[in-house]
């Protein structure tokens, strides 16, 4: 027997929330990862007519709206998923957009731009979706005795 006072067992720390494939199923976050898929699309259609239009200024405008849907997506969301589902519909709104028409013409302008906004695009997808998170405002720092 000891003599001093028995301990009363802590209890359990809350588990972290899930993320991921983990996640409980949420349809509204399924619904809006779609509706930026949409938007997306819109993005690159109108991107590709906007570049063929004004060559230099309307690529470097396209690209401009495309990086702020990507990386809006990104900071909204947190996740890598909040930018590469814009960029999935950005991405196949322009691949449908390069099959032209039974005709012969196409939307695209020249070779140039078309590879321009293409690297140019996919360029931005990708570092807007594999960017470090940004802290959250106002999070405690985890250092002890701060």
């Amino acid at each position: 027997m000891s003599g001093g006072k028995e301990r009363a067992p802590r209890p359990a720390a809350p588990a972290p929330a899930a993320t991921g494939l983990a996640a409980p199923f949420n349809p509204a976050r399924i619904a809006a990862y779609a509706g930026l898929a949409v938007l997306g699309a819109l993005v690159g259609t109108a991107g590709t007519l906007v570049q063929a239009a004004w060559f230099p200024g309307g690529l470097l405008l396209a690209l401009l709206a495309a990086a702020g849907l990507f990386l809006g997506g990104r900071l909204v969301f947190g996740t890598q998923l909040g930018a590469l589902a814009p960029a999935g519909g950005w991405l196949i709104s322009i691949v449908v957009l390069l099959g032209g028409r039974p005709e012969g013409d196409y939307v695209f302008g020249d070779e140039l731009g078309l590879a321009l906004f293409l690297l140019g695009g996919m360029v931005v997808a990708v570092i807007c979706a594999t960017m470090s998170r940004v802290p959250r405002p106002g999070a405690e720092s985890v250092r002890p005795g701060k």
